[in-house]
């Protein structure tokens, strides 16, 4: 998956923010109205959504002479997929994995448990990781929690 550029990021952002409103999406006045303070052209906007849909990163319809754009993943996918990819940088795994599980707080260390838990016992997780990314390389649970026993 592609990092995005800083215009691209806030531009998901505008996307991503206005999802649950907007199901249908969002033309590209909308977002160039929602990213006033940046004070873009029009067209840099409209530039900016179609380098995002040839990245797969949005969906675009037509309507009228107009398009609609809508985000094509959650933003919680987006960022388990960099996740994942960046495990997929080099090295061991499972010691990344471990030293992640390490740093995260006691209150993240009980949502990734939960999440481990309900994936193990084959029950849907709760409402806030219901975009999980699929990887069948994934196997952090017994790490998770030797790490976080602490």
């Amino acid at each position: 998956m592609t990092r995005l550029g800083d215009l691209e990021r806030a531009v998901m952002d505008v996307l991503w923010d206005s999802a649950p409103t907007t199901p249908d999406g969002v033309t590209v006045r909308e977002v160039a109205d929602a990213l006033d303070g940046r004070e873009l052209a029009y067209t840099t906007v409209m530039t900016v959504l179609d380098r995002l849909a040839g990245k797969g990163m949005v969906q675009r319809e037509r309507e009228g002479r107009a398009w609609r754009y809508r985000p094509a993943a959650t933003r919680e996918a987006h960022i388990a997929q960099l996740m994942l990819d960046a495990l997929d940088l080099g090295g061991s795994r499972d010691a990344a994995l471990v030293r992640f599980a390490r740093s995260v707080t006691g209150t993240e260390a009980d949502v990734l448990r939960a999440a481990l838990g309900a994936e193990a016992a084959g029950t849907a997780p709760n409402a806030g990781l219901t975009d999980r990314v699929e990887d069948p390389r994934r196997s952090a649970g017994s790490a998770l929690d030797e790490a976080t026993d602490r």
